[in-house]
């Protein structure tokens, strides 16, 4: 059974206000975003309390045993892909330790994450602040970064707001990141490099995973070394990303439950946006998988021109973290990624929520201003002014809410 979504009626109760780009005119425009076009083909999205057999699933004990499962393996079987089953040999080995980083604010922490295959190997590198005055163990953001390494650089000659450690450290919260090309490049190189040179065999199938997949994994043998730091409170380690990072964060926390929290900055398709609302505007299926072939198994690409038949959507991802929480973020002049289809799929994961004693972000149908943030029961959503980025503002709402959902301050 199919949920029918009536687009005009919710969409045009939205703000109506165009976007304007003099100053005066953003000035008075800067708490609405603007509507949608009046011709958007409807659709209708895969129900999440449907199985597959047909039965309604209707007990928090069906989700896990029956529904959870059954969509975690369509995602696997027709977007990102499966991790093979190929043993490897991982581990942990601290380079640096500095006590006095950031002026003392923090302990700073570089841990090579090694992994070993069919005499094959490579290192992720790790890199963790802890607050030192901070109660401890410490909650904590892990980053997974899809831009340059001097968005990340531990000897914090460098700052960026991409990345804002000392910010964070403020906060009493740990922060790590990584370089997602040291699990895998970002380039279709046949899947001959990085991990997938290293665990792939043989003939890759349709649903053999993509680089998003691989730098997934790679976020979890990340947290693997977290869960053994003592000053990490275990269940506290949020994942973020941007962009494809923010795909990467929401596929990460579907399959690794360790992550009590996933953030999914201007994730667009593949991310938080729905697949099958289609604008002329944004980044669609097809789009996606013609200038990024290596993200995505192949499966997925047979589905560019007709994502209707897809079996499943975005918000059925954003629903795998339930109960754990999970965060939406947008930007106004971000249209390629889809601002209102982001927020669509936060709304509509509700009935997951619901399941288990939460409201999600409730029976809300309006978009919210312009920088005033949705705090619902494990959801968050909010739409900041700007272009497509990871910035300060993204981080504040992020930590605020994370500072409810882990009892921080």
């Amino acid at each position: 059974m199919m949920k029918a979504l009536c687009i005009a009626a919710v969409f045009f109760a939205f703000a109506v206000m165009p976007m304007c780009t003099t100053a005066s005119a953003a000035q008075e425009s800067k708490d609405f975003f603007p509507p949608d076009a009046p011709d958007i083909p409807a659709y209708s999205l895969p129900d999440l309390l449907v199985a597959a057999d047909g039965h309604k699933i209707t007990s928090l004990e069906d989700w896990k045993k029956a529904r959870r499962p059954e969509i975690l393996e369509l995602f696997r079987k027709y977007v990102y892909g499966r991790v093979p089953a190929t043993p490897y040999q991982q581990t942990f080995k601290t380079i640096n330790e500095d006590p006095k980083a950031m002026d003392g604010a923090a302990t700073l922490k570089q841990v090579d994450v090694a992994i070993r295959a069919n005499d094959k190997s490579l290192t992720i590198h790790l890199y963790l602040f802890v607050p030192n005055k901070a109660r401890k163990p410490a909650p904590a953001f892990l980053l997974i970064c899809n831009r340059s390494t001097d968005n990340i650089d531990p000897t914090r000659k460098n700052r960026s707001e991409f990345w804002p450690a000392e910010e964070v450290i403020a906060r009493g919260y740990a922060i790590a990141a990584f370089y997602n090309a040291d699990v895998d490049p970002d380039k279709h190189d046949g899947f001959n490099d990085g991990i997938h040179g290293m665990l792939d065999g043989g003939t890759r199938p349709p649903d053999a995973w993509g680089t998003l997949a691989a730098w997934a994994w790679g976020a979890s043998r990340c947290m693997d070394y977290l869960v053994t730091d003592p000053d990490i409170a275990r269940g506290k380690v949020a994942v973020i990303g941007h962009s494809r990072g923010g795909k990467t964060a929401l596929w990460a926390g579907a399959e690794d439950e360790r992550f009590a929290m996933a953030c999914s900055n201007d994730s667009g398709c593949g991310g938080a946006a729905l697949s099958r609302r289609q604008t002329k505007d944004k980044e669609t299926v097809a789009k996606i998988n013609k200038a990024f072939p290596h993200w995505f198994n192949e499966n997925f690409k047979t589905y560019g021109d007709r994502v209707e038949a897809l079996p499943v959507d975005q918000h059925m991802l954003i629903a795998l973290m339930a109960p754990r929480a999970v965060c939406v973020g947008s930007a106004a002049q971000d249209l390629w990624a889809d601002p209102r289809g982001e927020f669509q799929s936060a709304i509509q994961a509700g009935p997951v929520y619901r399941l288990f004693g939460k409201s999600g972000l409730g029976d809300r149908v309006e978009m919210p201003a312009m920088g005033e943030p949705l705090d619902g029961e494990g959801v968050h959503y909010h739409i900041r002014e700007g272009i497509h980025n990871l910035t300060l503002a993204d981080w504040k709402f992020y930590l605020d809410f994370a500072d409810k959902q882990f009892g921080v301050r």
